[in-house]
């Protein structure tokens, strides 16, 4: 499969297949393809797994579309101004996403819940008890709200993050939640009383413009 992401603002990957390939998209997610595409729907895994990726933010029921011939396209749009993030996934090799990031993968590609196990960081740490465990092989590709900013963590380092700034990490980077220190702090700051703690070793993609954060400003603009 041949890749390429087009665009600035709104980006979309175009995929371009040979005949007998596939690529994965959730329930919707395709914007326009080639006539010689077939395309099934499927819950890629069964019911219980699809009712996983529904409370990881995306749909129970995946379409997989296949090419009848070579030399075929179909793309897939970001839904939200941003980036489209590529990884390609070795054997075995996974990432933790945030919720409704997935846009479209190889069809080897699985797609599972991810629990968050410490209830501080479900409740407080702006990312929920529930993201995508996306694991290879294969190329996956994934919606990031605004630009992306990528993080190397050495072991034992620590990032501190606002609420809903985590985009994709690396499966070895744990999260945790932190208490802003200061009761000015806390009622003047702006942060809120809890920031998300990230701490190596591994990699972390953060997003500058979260649609939580977005939402929020429209909502106070909407209410004055």
């Amino acid at each position: 499969m041949e890749t390429k992401i087009i665009g600035e603002t709104l980006p979309a990957v175009i995929c371009k297949l040979k005949k007998g390939e596939s690529v994965l998209t959730e329930n919707g997610g395709m914007s326009w393809m080639d006539q010689e595409i077939e395309m099934k729907t499927t819950t890629n895994g069964g019911i219980m797994k699809g009712i996983g990726r529904a409370l990881a933010g995306e749909s129970i029921f995946m379409n997989v579309y296949t090419a009848k011939q070579d030399d075929v396209e179909i793309a897939f749009s970001s839904c939200f101004p941003g980036q489209i993030l590529e990884y390609n996934l070795k054997e075995g090799e996974s990432i933790i996403a945030q919720k409704r990031s997935f846009l479209c993968a190889e069809k080897t590609v699985d797609i599972a819940m991810q629990f968050r196990k410490k209830l501080g960081a479900g409740f407080f740490g702006g990312e929920g008890f529930i993201m995508q465990k996306i694991t290879g092989p294969g190329k996956v590709y994934l919606e990031i709200d605004g630009s992306v900013v990528k993080k190397e963590l050495q072991a034992g380092e620590k990032l501190k993050v606002d609420n809903g700034y985590v985009a994709v990490m690396t499966k070895d980077v744990k999260l945790n939640i932190e208490t802003v220190k200061g009761m000015k702090n806390i009622v003047f700051g702006g942060e809120g009383l809890f920031l998300t703690t990230l701490e190596g070793p591994g990699t972390v993609w953060l997003q500058t413009m979260p649609v939580s954060k977005l939402s929020s400003l429209l909502y106070m603009g909407t209410a004055k």
